[in-house]
């Protein structure tokens, strides 16, 4: 293991700094650092747990437009030229969201390829982590992914957003029975995180399970 990928949570208290939007798979970046990617439906909350995740909250875009994340973007920790020998340790990537009704099928067959090519042939992807409504659960859409995610063999997990607009009781019922509906999926992480970036729960999870999945574990 490099010094490249041996990182602590600590890594989430320092600036970070959005590097590119990538509306097309050609212009992805030179492979590097260890990549998280962020997925789930328009929507779902990824900009603000994002923010949430690195304490800054204009980092990532956010809106109350499903759709508006029509690239991948990029986020790192700042402090780093990018030049080779002074790398980040690793890079958060924003996802376009899916499952919107309102833009042109046409758009959304365009970001569909983006997002699926991506998943499919970027070997510096650790870890994709697929995000769900505590207030909706899996959705048929969602399984779609995670079915694209099984057959790609690209390691993933599920994070359930906005458990505060939920209640306790019911959170821990989502997350057995979520914990149930993947049980079987061969590229499944087996634990099942609940967050809210509101409230702030659950973050301190996410970012241990994040620098895990750079480390390899």
């Amino acid at each position: 293991m490099t010094e490249q990928t041996m990182l602590g949570a600590e890594v989430f208290a320092v600036p970070w700094v959005f590097i590119r939007g990538v509306p097309a798979i050609h212009l992805l970046p030179p492979s590097g650092p260890p990549e998280i990617a962020f997925a789930g439906r328009s929507n779902v909350g990824k900009s603000s747990l994002i923010n949430a995740l690195v304490g800054q909250k204009g980092l990532a875009r956010t809106s109350n437009t499903p759709g508006r994340t029509q690239e991948l973007n990029y986020f790192v920790p700042g402090g780093h030229s990018g030049e080779a020998g002074d790398l980040p340790p690793m890079a958060l990537v924003d996802m376009p969201g899916y499952g919107y009704a309102s833009a042109p099928k046409e758009t959304v067959d365009a970001w569909t390829r983006l997002v699926f090519d991506y998943l499919k042939g970027r070997v510096t992807l650790k870890r994709v982590y697929l995000l769900v409504d505590a207030r909706h659960g899996i959705k048929k859409n969602d399984e779609a992914v995670l079915s694209l995610l099984d057959k790609a063999a690209v390691s993933y997990q599920i994070v359930l957003t906005k458990a505060d607009k939920v209640k306790a009781g019911a959170t821990a019922r989502l997350v057995a029975d979520t914990r149930d509906r993947i049980a079987r999926r061969p590229a499944a992480y087996p634990e099942v995180l609940a967050t809210s970036s509101e409230k702030g729960e659950g973050l301190e999870e996410l970012r241990e399970a994040i620098v895990l999945a750079v480390n390899g574990s």
